[in-house]
């Protein structure tokens, strides 16, 4: 197997949390199917003190989210917080600007500032990645790019 894959978590609301008990319950099966181990290495969060159903063990905290997306030991930042603007944005534009590929649920950042995040994501060759963001999770959009390719489609409803 190959060198793991670091992964970052900004956001330890609802979804960050069960995106990280997922991780962890799912880590083997999910190793073998992508030939590569996966592992959170870091995590920031509004309030570092507040208790969580899940162990953060290991992981080294951050305080700033921004300063998390820049660390050169993250392959994936992992942006959870919500809001078109601040430190959602500040830390996903940080993490495409050094190369880092980026996964957002953030439909309001995407909303706002999508074609734009596409772009950086284009320049550094980088992977922006919002399916999470997209009818309520379901996995639309590879469908589209993989299984309708062939089709001319103008608008998914």
């Amino acid at each position: 197997m190959t060198e793991k894959m670091k992964i970052a978590i900004a956001g330890l609301g609802t979804v960050g949390i069960g995106t990280l008990k997922l991780l962890q319950k799912h880590d083997a099966l999910l190793a073998n199917r992508s030939g590569r181990q996966i592992e959170v290495v870091a995590v920031s969060a509004r309030n570092r003190d507040k208790k969580r159903a899940v162990s953060l063990e290991g992981m080294r905290w951050f305080e700033d989210p921004v300063a998390m997306a820049a660390d050169a030991d993250i392959d994936v930042f992992v942006e959870l917080i919500g809001g078109a603007e601040g430190v959602a944005k500040a830390a996903c534009e940080k993490a495409l600007s050094c190369g880092k590929s980026v996964v957002t649920a953030n439909k309001a950042l995407l909303a706002e500032h999508g074609p734009s995040l596409a772009q950086s994501a284009t320049q550094s060759q980088a992977a922006l990645a919002y399916e999470a963001a997209v009818a309520g999770g379901i996995p639309v959009i590879k469908a589209v790019r993989e299984g309708l390719s062939g089709n001319a489609l103008k608008r998914v409803y």
